[in-house]
This record gives C-alpha cells, structure tokens and sequence, in this order.
C-alpha cells in the first residue's frame, strides 16, 4: 500500500468517527429538544385545566365557563386531548378529541389507574396505534373530604386532571433528523474522500519526484545530489539532509579509492623490489657476501612492508571503531624516559633530548599505540631534520590536560602542507626533492591514536626552520599502587 492510501486511510477513518460523534450529538441534542418542547405543551394545558378547578369549602368544583378558560381544542386526531376524572373514575369532562369518536384508549385507562403523584409523565401505545405521551395531576382537597353523600352534584373531594399529546409529529422530526444527519455524514465522507484523495496525490508529489530521481541517479551510478523541493517545510529539510549524506558517502568512497590506490602503490614498491633483487640474485651464482647482502636487503624491505601493513591495519581498524578507546592512567613524566630510551645505540641518539616539568604528569591513554603515535613523531622529526639538530620531546601540564610535544629544526611546513599532513600517503614535495619522503602514513597514524585516546594534536611549523606537533591528552587522576 502506498503512502499515500495510508495517509487517505487514516484521514477517513478520523472523519468517519468524527462524523458519527457529530452525528450522534446532533441527534441527541433534536431528541432531547423535541421532546422538552412536546412536555412543555402538555404542560401548559394542565396549568389551564388546573386554573379551572374552583376550591369550594366543601369540594373541588369544575367550573370552566365561570373561570373564563378556553381549553376547548380542535377535534383532530394529532391535537392536543384532555380528560377530567374523579376519584372513582368517572368522566368528568373531556375534550372533543378525546377517544376521536373510538372511545376512551384502554392504554390510557391502564396507564391512570393507581396512580398517586401529583405530577407525571407516561407513554402508551394505542391512539390509533400511535405513541401517545401522557401527564397527569392529582388535586385533592386541602380539608377533610366529607362523605360522598354530602357533596352536591358539581362538587369531588379528588380530581384527576389528564392531558395528552400524540408522538407521531415528534417521531417523524426524530427520524427525519436522523436520515439527514446520516445521509449529510455520508455525502461529507464521500466528498472529503474524494478531495482528500486529490490533495494526498498532490502533497506527495515532491516526495515522488524525489524518489523517482533516487531511482535515476541509482540506475545511472550518479553520485550528484539531488533535485531539492523549495517547500519550504520538513520535505525541503529532508532533501538537504539527504544531500548532504550522499555528499558524505561520495567523500567517504573518494578517500576510500584514493587510500586503496595509495595502499596498492606502496605496497607494490617494496613487493616488486624484493622480486627483482631475488630475480638478480638468482640469475647466476655469487660469493657468499652477496648473498647475505641481499638477504639483508630484502630483510630491509620485508620490514618496510610489515610497518606499512600493520599502519594500514590499524587505520583500517580506527576507521571502523566509532568509540573511542577507554585506555588507563599513565604517569607521562615516568613513562615518557623510559620509551625514549629505545633509541639508545641508534643513529642520531646523541640528537634526541627530553625536558618535563619536575612532579607527575598523568592522563589518559592506551600505552601501546600511544607508544606507536610518539615514535612515529620523533622518526619522522629525525627524518626531516639535519644530522646534529635537536629533537626535543617535551612534556608540560595545564589545568586538565597533559601535554607532549616534538620539536625537530628540519625543513617545516607551509600552510597547505600542514592542512593534508595527516592525511593517509601524503608526502610533502620539498621531502620528497631531499629524498626524505616516506610511506606518508605516520602521521595519520598519529592523528587516529590521539583521536581514539580523546585527544588532540596540534602543528606548528614555519617552512625552513623546524615544526612542532602537540598532543593534547585528558588529565586522569593518578592510579592507585598495586598491592604487594
């Protein structure tokens, strides 16, 4: 089913509740309306009946004529009836239409007989077989009544005054309103179905158009953004933020082919070396030195290409890894010598200083790759700087935070360079003219472990005069001595 059958589904299902709640309440409300105006009228002719009742002292005398009342009604079948009975049950008075020529209804008859209230409403079936709505009041004298015997003629101790009114005209308005009702209900529904529909196709139109330039660009390998709606509501925010995923997935299958065409490149390098000096080797036999000179050649080259699979691992791994690494509290002023230390009896050793401040220095960080990011910073300071420069690795607090930094006097940096050095095989040119130029993945390297440890790195270089990287790493409380 479509979106837009959906939205038309569920839009007339609302109507159509709340069509038949209007309905219901309209219908309620005639109901009640009606009926309190039928009440009314009958009503009105028992206080007219009661006003021609005369309060002798010794009886209730029924004097219509003398009270000046009319309550004399047309004869018709649908006008109002009424009837004067006393306390035996005997027919007082009556009005023309009452009984309409067929006598007294026995419903009604039935419906007075034993009852006491002073005022009260009944319905009974039967006039003409037409729903009939009856009230009846009881006037009895306030003193003592005397004995039957001692009344005059035109006197009654009680007095039944009945007064009653067909429902028919009431039932039909009831059931004309409900017809009207329903059929307005329906013919709304059926309008609004039809409009609705129209206006859902209408509205859903960008969203359409959207889609079928999806289906385009898909079948046609178009990486290009979208068409975007100028709605100017939540439609037009969502094309813009699907462009700008498209954008990202572009850039992100750009670096992709770009550091698999770099990965390829420098691992052919070394691969297709080690394949020529073996052809070399083998074409004819040779002294034993050459041979070991070769096989340390190849050694060379072996562990060049073991540094650049283990530096293509791990990027590949910080690439997947959306969370950063928990990592442990190490004392930098203590652990930071004593890697130093590795390059003791290497070339430029003498080259390499450290200065901290006196008193620990702890944060953050994963000892081993943090490990890997600082070598791969001082290699590269030793690298592009001349043989008895310094390299000064120094290490420093502020509020928060531990700092370490390396600082080479090598050839530096321009601001471009700066830009994309920590982007995977990237080399600087002037490196590369001083035959200095390497793999171009520590520093990416780098960049990924101080970002995993929620840290920071910064660089500062002036081109000719040297550079300085520094990491910035969370301060961590100092970790508890472990128990002997």
């Amino acid at each position: 089913m479509s979106l837009a059958s959906r939205l038309l589904l569920f839009f007339l299902g609302t109507l159509a509740a709340v069509l038949v709640g209007f309905s219901a309440t309209m219908y309620g409300l005639g109901w009640s309306y009606l009926h309190h105006r039928l009440d009314g009228r009958l009503e009105k002719t028992l206080a007219v009946l009661e006003a021609a009742v005369h309060f002798e002292p010794d009886g209730l005398e029924w004097k219509p004529r003398e009270r000046r009342i009319n309550i004399g009604v047309d004869p018709g079948p649908d006008e109002m009836r009424w009837a004067i009975r006393d306390k035996s049950g005997r027919m007082i008075d009556r009005s023309a239409n009452w009984g309409a020529g067929q006598g007294e209804p026995g419903p009604v008859a039935a419906w007075v007989a034993g009852r006491n209230a002073h005022v009260e409403y009944g319905d009974a079936p039967g006039w003409r077989q037409a729903r009939t709505r009856l009230i009846l009041s009881e006037m009895v004298h306030p003193k003592k009544a005397p004995a039957p015997g001692d009344l005059d003629a035109d006197e009654y101790d009680e007095l039944m005054l009945i007064a009653s009114l067909s429902r028919e005209p009431v039932d039909a308005s009831i059931a004309w309103l409900g017809m009207a009702l329903a059929a307005a209900s329906a013919a709304t529904w059926l309008l609004c179905a039809a409009i609705g529909r129209r206006l859902c196709r209408r509205a859903l139109e960008p969203i359409a158009s959207l889609a079928a330039s999806a289906r385009e660009k898909a079948e046609a390998d178009d990486e290009d953004g979208l068409p975007i709606p100028e709605t100017g509501d939540e439609l037009e925010e969502l094309g813009r933020a699907f462009n700008a995923l498209l954008e990202r997935r572009r850039e992100a299958l750009e670096r992709q082919r770009r550091f698999s065409g770099d990965a390829s490149h420098q691992l052919r390098t070394p691969i297709a070396g080690v394949l020529s000096l073996i052809d070399v080797v083998r074409r004819r036999s040779r002294p034993a030195e050459d041979y070991e000179q070769a096989l340390d050649q190849v050694r060379a080259e072996a562990v060049r290409l073991h540094r650049i699979v283990e530096s293509l691992l791990f990027l590949a791994r910080a690439e997947s890894e959306a969370e950063p690494l928990s990592g442990e509290p190490i004392d930098l002023a203590a652990w930071l010598p004593g890697l130093l230390r590795r390059w003791e009896g290497r070339p430029r050793a003498a080259d390499l200083r450290f200065e901290g401040e006196a008193g620990s220095a702890w944060a953050r960080a994963h000892p081993p790759l943090l490990a890997q990011a600082v070598e791969n910073l001082v290699d590269n300071a030793l690298k592009y700087s001349d043989p008895g420069t310094p390299v000064t690795v120094r290490l420093r607090r502020e509020p928060g935070s531990a700092l370490l930094s390396v600082e080479d006097r090598g050839c530096g940096l321009t601001e471009e360079e700066r830009e994309a050095a920590f982007e995977p095989f990237y080399q600087s040119p002037r490196a590369r003219l001083l035959g200095r130029g390497g793999v171009g993945l520590g520093l990416s390297v780098v960049r990924r472990v101080v970002g995993a440890s929620r840290g920071t790195i910064q660089v500062e270089s002036i081109p000719g005069a040297g550079s300085r990287f520094t990491i910035r790493l969370p301060e961590a409380e100092a970790a508890a001595p472990a128990l002997a």
